[in-house]
Protein backbone atom coordinates (compact mmCIF):
# COMPACT_ATOMS: atom_id res chain seq x y z
CA UNK A 1 0.00 0.00 0.00
CA UNK A 2 1.46 3.37 -0.95
CA UNK A 3 1.62 6.46 1.21
CA UNK A 4 -0.23 9.65 0.28
CA UNK A 5 2.04 12.52 -0.82
CA UNK A 6 0.83 14.84 1.94
CA UNK A 7 2.04 12.41 4.62
CA UNK A 8 5.61 12.15 3.43
CA UNK A 9 8.24 13.86 5.56
CA UNK A 10 10.69 14.57 2.73
CA UNK A 11 8.85 17.71 1.64
CA UNK A 12 8.98 19.36 5.06
CA UNK A 13 12.71 19.12 5.76
CA UNK A 14 13.50 22.66 4.63
CA UNK A 15 10.38 24.37 5.90
CA UNK A 16 10.66 27.26 8.36
CA UNK A 17 9.11 26.48 11.72
CA UNK A 18 6.97 29.13 13.38
CA UNK A 19 6.73 27.40 16.77
CA UNK A 20 9.74 27.15 19.06
CA UNK A 21 10.47 24.48 21.63
CA UNK A 22 10.83 25.60 25.24
CA UNK A 23 14.64 25.56 25.28
CA UNK A 24 14.70 27.61 22.06
CA UNK A 25 12.34 30.19 23.57
CA UNK A 26 14.55 30.45 26.67
CA UNK A 27 17.58 31.03 24.43
CA UNK A 28 15.75 33.82 22.55
CA UNK A 29 14.66 35.45 25.81
CA UNK A 30 18.21 35.21 27.21
CA UNK A 31 19.50 36.97 24.11
CA UNK A 32 16.98 39.78 24.71
CA UNK A 33 17.85 39.93 28.45
CA UNK A 34 14.23 39.12 29.33
CA UNK A 35 15.02 35.85 31.16
CA UNK A 36 17.54 35.11 33.89
CA UNK A 37 18.68 31.97 35.67
CA UNK A 38 16.16 30.87 38.25
CA UNK A 39 13.09 32.07 36.36
CA UNK A 40 10.35 29.53 35.74
CA UNK A 41 10.29 27.79 32.37
CA UNK A 42 6.51 27.50 32.37
CA UNK A 43 4.42 30.42 31.21
CA UNK A 44 7.13 31.95 29.04
CA UNK A 45 6.52 35.07 27.00
CA UNK A 46 5.56 34.73 23.37
CA UNK A 47 8.55 34.84 21.03
CA UNK A 48 9.05 34.79 17.29
CA UNK A 49 11.75 32.63 15.72
CA UNK A 50 14.91 34.53 14.80
CA UNK A 51 14.96 35.51 11.13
Amino acid sequence: MSQHNSLRASGTTGAKRNVLKRFERVAVLKGRSQWKEGDRVTGLRKTRPPE
